[in-house]
């Protein structure tokens, strides 16, 4: 009996191997991970800009154009996860379906949703992918129907989850904004550099508030913090790439040499105590923008965004000269300094040495 599990077995990992069905972390949870934070900024992300700025400058047909980029988020987290997981095409344009479903029945969990249910049902529709001379029916009848139950049945419990968790976090960062603040500036700030999504995080636990600027804090202090230490490997370009679009760059370099991430980490344990403890910069726009930092600005026009919802409902009475010095030595001035000096400091006692910082061409 033995003998013949042991060959089932066997089989059935061969099978699987032949299906390109590869269990990992890697794969998983950095790969799909990934391509899913792409996906989101391609829908949700680039939906936001466009209509924040749609309605900063009264152009109705951008705020347009904003709702129905964010309308397919869930669609377009899905096909990232199924191209990252190496889908047929069957497979991959199913998951559009599974994709929505796992998004709307997730609520405030959806992207969390989407990620898990995506998976499963993009490597059981890789599993009958071109096993039948009917192919072209039971591959995507396979993988929708299997996310779509999935996300029927899980969907709904995963989004509770995500919501209580992210309860949580607001209330203990208003309750503990010193501590908290630190902890949740530090987490998103490495989530943010990490091969995963910190927007996307702060998405599904809709970190907003008080916790919502600590995260921002620690993303900031991330990106500006690792342009302007880099500046002297990398130049203007290296500014740029790093200072608004991702720290993430710094990957590589980091496994190299873990001791390179200590200054930006260091520099988000004091911007976001700051955050919530000096200036009480709260994230009152999307959620997704505390995510962000200041990529393509967009944690700092959620700021903006957070301001005029305020004023609007009556919750804050203007915009202050207060509001504008905290986003500014918060999200530019103290990441740039301190990271900077810590960077100083970690050079000259040997932690970091000549072109450890240096991006790849």
């Amino acid at each position: 009996m033995k003998k013949i599990l042991c060959g089932m077995w066997k089989k059935a990992a061969a099978f699987c191997v032949k299906k390109n069905v590869i269990v990992s972390a890697k794969r998983y949870g950095i790969d799909a991970m990934g391509a899913m934070a792409q996906g989101l900024f391609a829908s949700l992300l680039i939906g936001t800009i466009i209509g924040t700025l749609g309605q900063q400058f009264d152009i109705p047909v951008l705020v347009e154009i904003g709702n129905y980029a964010k309308a397919v988020d869930g669609p377009a987290m899905a096909v990232s996860i199924g191209y990252a997981l190496q889908a047929p095409q069957l497979v991959l344009f199913s998951l559009l379906t599974v994709g929505s479903a796992a998004d709307i029945l997730g609520g405030s969990g959806g992207p969390l949703a989407v990620l898990i249910i995506a998976i499963l049902a993009a490597e059981c529709g890789k599993l009958v992918s071109k096993e039948t001379k009917v192919d072209i029916l039971v591959t995507p009848f396979v993988t929708i129907c299997v996310g779509v139950l999935l996300a029927m049945w899980w969907a709904p419990g995963i989004g509770a989850a995500a919501s209580y968790v992210g309860n949580l976090i607001r209330w203990a960062t208003e309750l503990q904004p010193f501590f908290m603040g630190i902890i949740v500036s530090v987490v998103m700030g490495i989530a943010l550099t990490l091969p995963i999504s910190s927007a996307a995080i702060c998405h599904t636990l809709e970190l907003t508030g008080l916790a919502g600027g600590a995260a921002l804090a620690g993303c900031c202090a991330q990106m500006v913090g690792f342009a302007c230490m880099s500046f002297k490997e990398n130049k203007v370009s290296g500014l740029i790439s790093q200072g608004i679009g991702t720290s993430m760059l710094q990957m590589p370099n980091i496994v190299k040499n873990p001791r390179i991430w200590l200054p930006a980490i260091l520099t988000s344990a004091i911007t976001g105590p700051i955050a919530t403890c000096v200036f009480g910069m709260e994230m009152n726009g999307a959620a997704i923008s505390s995510g962000m930092g200041t990529c393509g600005f967009v944690g700092q026009i959620g700021l903006y965004t957070g301001w005029v919802q305020d004023v609007a409902t009556g919750a804050k009475e203007a915009i202050t000269a207060f509001d504008w010095t905290g986003m500014g030595l918060v999200c530019f001035v103290l990441p740039a300094v301190l990271c900077t000096l810590f960077g100083v400091f970690f050079r000259k006692i040997g932690w970091i040495k000549e072109n450890d910082l240096k991006l790849p061409e």
